[in-house]
Order: structure tokens, then sequence, then C-alpha cells
């Protein structure tokens, strides 16, 4: 039998990619498809970064077509192409940025920030241009946890302002243009109208993905934000902890109601590992958000540990994913945050940018 294109697509339907569940010729990810001689030649655009993986599809995709007779050598081009997804009907993608995503608790102390920020570094670990707001207006956290805290913000134009960066994030938060010791004492919509200057007037640069570690709680910040801003969907943070799943029930719920889409939730803190011996413990119960899954049917992304080595390097202003990538922790956040970039990849295009702006004249 001849080898043909027909012949190579038909066996690449065989293969199907690990993170999506789905076969790569059903998700038109196979691009250019060349034969020369016993050489086969092919691409791959992923709809989510996965740097990472790359090795592995690659082998993965090789094999199937080595499979046919008369192929010789093989040669697999793998990369990303990450687009605008759909938010919330009559919201406004914001300029410089393509996908938005809420990182949310029903209450605090559950550990979003740091989840927040190692997911945005796992997100850019695995190629994609990313950013990260720190909406706490009240308790802003990822100055110090990014190790940029003594750094302020500037502007070019007298108008907006540019992102700090940190460990290849595009970073802002309120935390950067005041005192480290003043309290905000600033009520419901003096707090929402800062936030909103520092999300839009902000020159985010060509990101796929901004993070936005969200406030504690289902208040009028969060309402406001959670209407006004083009969120392609929302993470939940909870412990295992019937009182802290109480609350994070509430945060889904408030998503829901606002149309925004749940992309899962993660569950912090699920099981202790003690640094002298390494017993493991479920000290806040187990199972909790597994449950709260099965309860409103939104993905279980997964679980992370309650580890000294996670609070250390956060506090010491490099999260484990920058400041230990290869390690077991690190490689937790990073399968979390390609679920999350999955999840995303799969949802309706924005097509906005398609239709034409109509004005109005009186002639």
């Amino acid at each position: 039998m001849s080898l043909t294109q027909e012949s190579v697509t038909e066996a690449l339907k065989s293969v199907v990619d690990p993170n999506t569940g789905k076969d790569f010729i059903a998700t038109r990810s196979i691009r250019n498809v060349g034969i020369s001689g016993d050489e086969v030649h092919l691409d791959v655009v992923l709809g989510y970064p996965a740097k990472s993986q790359h090795e592995v599809l690659r082998e993965l995709l090789s094999s199937a077509v080595s499979s046919l007779s008369g192929v010789g050598r093989v040669t697999v081009e793998i990369s990303s192409k990450i687009v605008a997804h759909a938010v919330q009907q009559g919201v406004k993608l914001l300029p410089g940025v393509k996908n938005i995503i809420a990182v949310a608790s029903g209450k605090g102390g559950v550990g979003k920030s740091t989840t927040s920020v190692n997911l945005a570094l796992s997100l850019a670990a695995e190629g994609a241009r990313v950013g990260i707001l720190d909406a706490d207006i009240y308790g802003p956290s990822q100055p110090q946890m990014l190790g940029i805290g003594d750094q302020r913000p500037q502007s070019i134009d007298g108008k907006t302002m540019e992102p700090l960066e940190a460990h290849g994030l595009q970073v802002m938060s309120i935390g950067f243009l005041v005192d480290v010791e003043t309290p905000m004492v600033w009520r419901g919509p003096m707090a929402t109208q800062a936030l909103n200057q520092l999300l839009k007037e902000t020159n985010w640069k060509d990101l796929d993905y901004l993070i936005i570690d969200m406030p504690p709680g289902t208040g009028d910040i969060q309402l406001t934000l959670s209407q006004t801003v083009p969120l392609t969907g929302a993470v939940i943070v909870t412990t295992p902890q019937d009182i802290a799943l109480l609350d994070a029930r509430k945060g889904l719920k408030m998503f829901e109601k606002v149309g925004v889409p749940i992309i899962g939730v993660v569950e912090n803190m699920s099981i202790h590992i003690c640094s002298n011996c390494g017993h493991e413990e479920p000290i806040f119960g187990s199972g909790g958000g597994e449950k709260l899954c099965a309860d409103y049917n939104v993905p279980f992304l997964g679980a992370l540990p309650l580890d000294l080595q996670i609070r250390q390097e956060t506090d010491n202003g490099a999260p484990t994913t920058a400041s230990d990538p290869d390690g077991r922790i690190a490689s937790l956040y990073k399968e979390i945050a390609r679920k999350v970039a999955v999840r995303v990849a799969v949802k309706a295009k924005d097509m906005t940018h398609k239709f034409p702006n109509i004005v109005i004249k009186n002639t």
C-alpha cells in the first residue's frame, strides 16, 4: 500500500491526547501533513500550553505513523496557539489579554493566593504569556510572594501603568501603590473602583492568560468583578474541611448566577506531610473537594499538600513552581495548570472581533 496523507491521517486517529482525552484529528490539531519518499512530516498545534509534554506527545504520534508500512523517518513539530475564548454576554474583552481566569474562594485562609501564583507560574513554564492581578485590595499578598514588594509601577503616558515583572509574569497589585503598613480603610464602591483601574489602566502586553487572585468571600467587590470583568472562567480553591466547603459552595454559585463557567475545583491542604519523617495525614479531612465537584457536576482539578516547603518559598518571594520547578509539588501545580488550560481551550472561541462596529450618525 502506498503512503498517502489519508493513510497517515487514519493512523493518527488512534492517538489520543492524554491531556484532552480526544484524538488529535478530532481536535483538528494536526496540520501540514507532508510526505517525501519514506519521510513523513507533520505539525501539531495545541490550543493550550504544554512545553513539558512535547516529548511525550511527539513519541505517541511518531509511533503511530511509524507503524505504517513504508515509513522511514517521522518528524513531528509541536507548538501552541492560544486564542481568546467567550466571556459573559455583553462584556468586552480586555485589550492585550486573551483569557482571564478568576481564582476564588468563599473564605480566606485556604491558600487561594498561593495557588493563584503557582498556577500562573506553571502556565508560564509551559510556554504561555501570563499575568497576575492581585485583586485583594484589603490584603494584597502577591508583591511579597513574588519578591517585588519594594518596586513601584511606572507610567509612560501619565494615564496608564506598566506592569511589573517577576519570574516571567506580568504583575499588578494595590500593594505596589501603598505602604505595606497602611490599611485600606475603603468602602466597597471605592475598593471596586480602584480594582477596575488596576485592571483596565495597566498596559498588559499580549497575555494568553491573566490570573486574577480574587479577594475572599462573595460580597460587593466579588460580585461587581464577576459582572464587569470579561472572565473566561473561574477556579474555586477550597480545603477538605466542611467549614471551608460551605463557603466554597457559595463562591461557586455566585459565578454560576452571573454566567461565569466554573473551570474546576482545587483542593488545597488536602494532606499534611511531616517535614521530619514524611508521614502523611489528612488533618483537615479528606474527599471534600471531590464531593463538592460531584454535587455540582464540575471538574476536580487536583489536590495539593499542606507542606512547609510551599510556605517557606512563597514567604521568600520565590514560589515553589519557580524555585523548585522539577520538584514533586511543582509537578502537581503544573498538572492542575494544564487541566485549567485544556478546559479553557475547549470553550467556545470569542467571535466579537469578527463583527464590524456599527455607528449611527444623523445626516
